[in-house]
């Protein structure tokens, strides 16, 4: 027969306290039009960045990928990076 998979043969890493830019600063609003905020939260691609890698709270993730995808309907930020 196949192999048994072991759940605990994974390795877990140790959860990182990273604070969230956004509640540090006391920043209640996260605005679209501040695009060099904004492209931190970006790849070099254009993607969003998943919350793990920006370290933002989920409350905060939602809005700061909101605000990228209005951003890039007004063009302030590219949907994608140029080659």
């Amino acid at each position: 027969m196949g192999r048994r998979r072991n759940a605990g043969s994974r390795r877990e890493r140790p959860v990182k306290d990273k604070p969230c830019v956004f509640c540090k600063e006391n920043i209640a609003y996260v605005d679209y039009k501040d695009y060099t905020m904004l492209r931190r939260f970006t790849s070099d691609r254009g993607k969003i960045r998943a919350r793990r890698v920006t370290g933002l709270c989920p409350q905060h993730q939602r809005e700061s990928a909101t605000a990228i995808k209005r951003a890039r309907e007004m063009a302030l930020v590219p949907y994608v990076a140029g080659q």
